[in-house]
C-alpha cells in the first residue's frame, strides 16, 4: 500500500518563497512518476506540476518559471519549490504518484491519472 504525506504549507507574505514536501511509504519512490496539484476554496482541482522517472517536467501555466519539481529517490521524497508566491496560489496542495508507463514514461496532467495522493498542505500566501 503506498501512501504519501505532505508537510511544509504554511502562511507567508506576497513574494515569499516555500517548500513542500512530499514522503511516500510503502514503496519506492523510484517506481513511480510523481504530480503536484493544488485546490482553493471554491475551485476545482488544478494541476500545478508533475515529473516522470526520467525527470521530464511539466508545469501549468499559472506556475511556469515560479514553480520547480524535484524529487530525491534516496529519501523517497519529493518537493515543489515555490517562488515569488501571491495571493492567488493559496490552497491546499496535494502530492500525487502513479506507477502506469504512461505517467512514468511521458508525464501526466490530469487528476484522474494518478493513483496515490495524500491529504493536502495547506499554502495560504497574504498581500
Amino acid at each position: 500500500q503506498v501512501q504519501l504525506a505532505e508537510s511544509g504549507g504554511g502562511l507567508v507574505q506576497a513574494g515569499d518563497s516555500l517548500n513542500v514536501s512530499c514522503i511516500v511509504y510503502g514503496r519506492a519512490l523510484s517506481d513511480y512518476a510523481m504530480g503536484w496539484f493544488r485546490q482553493a476554496p471554491g475551485k476545482e482541482r488544478e494541476f500545478v506540476a508533475s515529473n516522470t522517472l526520467t525527470d521530464t517536467v511539466h508545469y501549468s501555466d499559472s506556475v511556469k518559471g515560479r514553480f520547480t519539481i524535484s524529487r530525491d529517490n534516496a529519501k523517497n521524497t519529493g518537493y515543489l519549490q515555490m517562488n515569488a508566491l501571491q495571493p492567488e496560489d493559496t490552497a491546499v496542495y496535494y502530492c500525487t504518484a502513479d506507477g502506469s508507463s504512461y505517467c512514468t514514461g511521458h508525464g501526466c496532467n490530469e487528476a484522474e491519472d494518478f493513483d496515490y495522493w495524500g491529504r493536502g498542505t495547506q499554502v495560504t500566501v497574504s498581500s
